[in-house]
């Protein structure tokens, strides 16, 4: 759809495009209306049994974990046990309000958003779907959520209390300076009752100016028919972001107050590092116009701040800061302003559900041809199922895929990373804009250029991916058919450390809210498949156990009749032999 040329033509479209507008946006407030209290008892009574059902698991593994971890000296056990119940007592609260808010929020506005993207592009009976769409999968995915919710207080919470009673490689354990700890909570105490006012009250101030420049853009996109409301299926979101961007820009002042928070109690952590509560103070003072300075960046307003920055650390770490700040001003989303044809995410960029479908599509493939290959048995299934600890399909075949895929990406010489159909790659300018991913992405192309650097031979490939799909299991890779190792001890110390740092990686993967439900299909899909393998090798062992019994049967009846030749010209005589043959 081409969009108008010329003011008149941009005004008539806009005049006739409010009357859907407004009347898409009362048919998805009344379903949200509608369906907002049960998307919310789902969640609140979901949610909340999980937390309080497992509160008394939590607390005694906790503690367990804590009591029993070598990483952890005598004297950092004792300050956690003595401040752990704070959290342990929040810990609830927080759950249970945060799933009221959560629930009613998505109870509202998905059924709204959902009524909007109905008259897309593509769709059939626009109709039948702006009053069916945002209904029942609202409230399928509302119990989808508590299922996520429920295997992070579970599966991914004993899997970091398990990590956390592992040694240290080095032998060495983590301390803390009993005599530094009271400056430190004064000086968090103190960073917290000065910044938060004071950066509240620049947040304030600076929302106005956020709010009509944000009206300044949307408009002028919607006007000409750019940005966001080029295509036609982003319109109405972009429409709705016009009437929602004040509420946008409240949820920005309140996320700032909520962030001076955590900003202002780093005081104490600067405190403790630099062993000086100078440094405390000075960075309360700091912190102000660090604030300053990244909102600026952030709503392309002079650089700079009016606030002073003094030095808040002995060593030149300020500089690295400075650094970051400087590029992450420089950078391509803050250095020019939002052009109207940039508005909306490019059509290359990926979405998080196409790099973990391309993920687990690899899985099975590997997965697969590991289980003909002998390397993954029946019962590493099982044990998976029944979640008995085995590690090597829950985190070796995940491993050994994203190990492959760096190691074909190396040798491509690729930029990024190479996913699914080889073709497709993903780097850090398409990666999906959540924060999240540059948590995996970038320790990824760290370890890519590391495969890179080793230039693998393919006994040393094969040795490394056997590895890392075993979870460093050398006993088990010992028995497997293809076990060559390096002969450097060297070469086998790197190979290892690099299997290590990928199964850690992706044991960090296998914590995410939405794995295990995709990992449970994963695991369904291998169990069906070894069960078609085993079948089909025992339809084929059949007919040839009858063609032996029919050769046997055959060299048999010969004998016989050799037998019964021999008696009629012997005349009865039967030899020891032809017993023997018998």
């Amino acid at each position: 759809m081409e969009p108008p040329r010329g003011f008149w033509a941009s005004l008539w479209s806009f005049i006739c495009f409010l009357p859907y507008f407004f009347g898409l946006l009362l048919l998805g407030v009344i379903k949200g209306i509608i369906f907002f209290p049960f998307i919310c008892l789902i969640m609140t009574t979901g949610n909340s049994a999980i937390i309080l059902g497992l509160l008394p698991v939590h607390v005694f593994w906790t503690y367990h974990s804590i009591l029993r971890c070598e990483r952890l000296g005598p004297v950092l056990k004792l300050v956690i046990c003595i401040c752990m119940p704070v959290l342990l007592v929040l810990w609830p609260v927080v759950g249970i309000v945060g799933s009221i808010i959560v629930g009613a929020l998505y109870g509202f506005l998905s059924p709204i958003f959902a009524t909007f993207d109905a008259v897309g592009e593509g769709k059939e009976n626009d109709l039948f779907h702006c009053f069916y769409d945002g209904t029942w999968s609202t409230v399928k995915h509302s119990f989808i959520v508590v299922r996520d919710f429920r295997d992070v207080c579970f599966h991914s919470y004993f899997s970091v209390m398990d990590d956390l009673k592992q040694k240290r490689t080095d032998g060495k354990y983590y301390e803390i300076r009993l005599l530094d700890i009271p400056g430190a909570i004064i000086a968090g105490v103190l960073g917290v009752l000065v910044d938060v006012p004071l950066i509240s009250v620049i947040a304030i101030f600076k929302s106005p100016y956020m709010l009509f420049k944000g009206w300044h853009q949307l408009f002028h996109d919607l006007i000409g028919r750019e940005g966001p409301f080029l295509e036609t299926i982003c319109v109405p979101f972009a429409g709705l972001a016009i009437l929602l961007w004040p509420l946008a820009v409240v949820g920005a002042v309140l996320g700032s107050i909520l962030a001076t928070i955590f900003l202002g109690a780093y005081a104490g952590i600067v405190v403790y590092q630099e062993s000086s509560f100078w440094f405390g103070l000075c960075y309360i003072v700091a912190s102000l116009s660090i604030y300053d300075e990244y909102s600026n960046d952030i709503l392309g307003m002079r650089e700079g701040s009016c606030f002073p920055r003094p030095r808040y650390q002995k060593k030149t770490q300020l500089s690295r800061t400075s650094s970051h700040r400087t590029s992450f001003s420089k950078s391509n989303s803050f250095k020019y302003p939002p052009s109207r044809s940039g508005s909306f995410k490019p059509p290359t960029e990926f979405k998080p559900f196409e790099l973990f479908e391309a993920l687990l599509k690899e899985c099975k493939q590997h997965g697969e041809i590991m289980i003909v290959k002998g390397l993954i048995t029946g019962k590493d299934i099982e044990d998976a199922k029944s979640n008995n600890g085995s590690r090597v399909v829950r985190i070796g075949l995940l491993a050994y895929c994203l190990f492959k895929g760096l190691v074909h990406s190396a040798k491509a010489n690729s930029s990024g990373i190479l996913i699914a159909d080889s073709v497709s790659e993903i780097t850090t300018t398409n990666r999906p804009k959540d924060a999240f991913f540059d948590w995996f992405l970038n320790p990824f192309l760290i370890m890519k250029d590391q495969i890179r650097a080793e230039n693998l031979s393919e006994e040393e490939e094969d040795y490394l991916g056997k590895l890392v799909l075993l979870c460093g299991d050398i006993a088990r890779l010992k028995n497997s058919n293809s076990y060559s190792p390096p002969e450097s001890e060297r070469k086998r110390a790197e190979l290892d450390a690099l299997a290590r740092r990928l199964i850690g990686l992706t044991k960090s993967i296998s914590r995410y809210p939405t794995f295990r439900r995709h990992f449970e299909s994963l695991i369904e899909t291998l169990s069906e498949y070894l069960a078609k393998k085993n079948s089909d090798c025992k339809s084929t062992d059949r007919p040839q156990k009858i063609q032996r019994s029919k050769s046997a049967f055959a060299q048999i009846q010969k004998s016989f009749q050799r037998i019964t030749s021999n008696n009629r010209s012997d005349q009865g005589s039967t030899t020891l032999r032809d017993v023997d043959i018998l």
